[in-house]
């Protein structure tokens, strides 16, 4: 579940770059240059927690004396408010770095709870609970590497990585047997293709692809379709799938079920940070 400094470095530099700009005028104004202070960053309800490590990092980014440490692990259940890291340093740099902290605080425990709750409503079915690429510009690995604390796996991180035909692109192609023929040698990299018939996904099987888009189809489609497939190629549902409709859909018997809302409807989870003077 590990994030690459390069990553971390590229979205904390933005990130402060767009808070801080030439200067915080409030701290710089009012606060000693040498005034210390200890801090908790709280979690205020209960929740899935993701993102400590890069809140601590905004801190040491703006003064590398800053010192911390986690209270919990990475994608663990927190059932009550409570602090979930502490640090250390000077007060301009925890004051600076505050809201910035906060906001991936927020943002990956909200993606990360919302992603547990999914996860557990399919418990037991065999689905696996996936992404999709509806994140937010710029953050998309951090909001991935949030769906997997939470329990959920990542699909495609870009379009560069897995070919999906959807249906827009067999549109223009002229259908499924078409378009799977134009891409040619594939070398490889796996393909996807969207299917909304049981005729549509015979088509797909027929043309030898690797994994079957059911999008937007009724309860007794998806079965159908799963007993077309006959397990010859995995399955992914999605479309509007909802925590209350969820379970029916991983009870049709598909492998996976990829699920928008989890970025891009993921209320940020609430955080604070609380400071005192030693």
């Amino acid at each position: 579940m590990e994030l690459t400094a390069e990553t971390v470095d590229r979205v904390l530099a933005a990130a402060l770059a767009e808070d801080v700009g030439t200067g915080d005028l409030t701290t710089d104004g009012v606060v000693p240059a040498d005034a210390r202070c200890r801090a908790e960053l709280l979690v205020e309800e209960p929740g899935v927690v993701c993102g400590i490590p890069l809140a601590l990092e905004v801190f040491v980014k703006l003064d590398p004396s800053v010192t911390g440490e986690a209270l919990v692990g990475e994608g663990a259940l927190v059932e009550a408010p409570g602090a979930v890291t502490r640090l250390e340093g000077l007060a301009r740099a925890v004051l600076t770095g505050e809201r910035t902290a906060l906001n991936l605080l927020g943002r990956l425990s909200g993606i990360a709870t919302l992603t547990r709750r999914y996860v557990d409503a399919v418990e037991g079915t065999g689905a696996t609970i996936l992404d999709t690429r509806k994140t937010t510009p710029g953050l998309r690995e951090l909001e991935k590497y949030a769906v997997r604390c939470g329990g959920g796996r990542n699909h495609r991180v870009g379009l560069y990585d897995m070919i999906l035909l959807k249906e827009n692109h067999l549109r223009v192609a002229g259908g499924i047997r078409k378009a799977v023929a134009a891409l040619g040698p594939r070398n490889g990299t796996p393909l996807e293709v969207e299917a909304e018939t049981l005729d549509e996904v015979r088509d797909a099987l027929d043309a030898g692809v690797d994994r079957i888009l059911l999008d937007n189809m009724r309860l007794d489609d998806l079965r159908r379709a799963v007993d077309v497939a006959g397990g010859r190629v995995p399955l992914e549902a999605s479309g509007g799938i909802s925590l209350d409709t969820v379970r029916a859909v991983a009870e049709t018997g598909v492998d996976f079920i990829s699920v928008g809302a989890l970025t891009h409807g993921a209320r940020s989870l609430a955080v604070s940070l609380d400071l005192e003077l030693p």
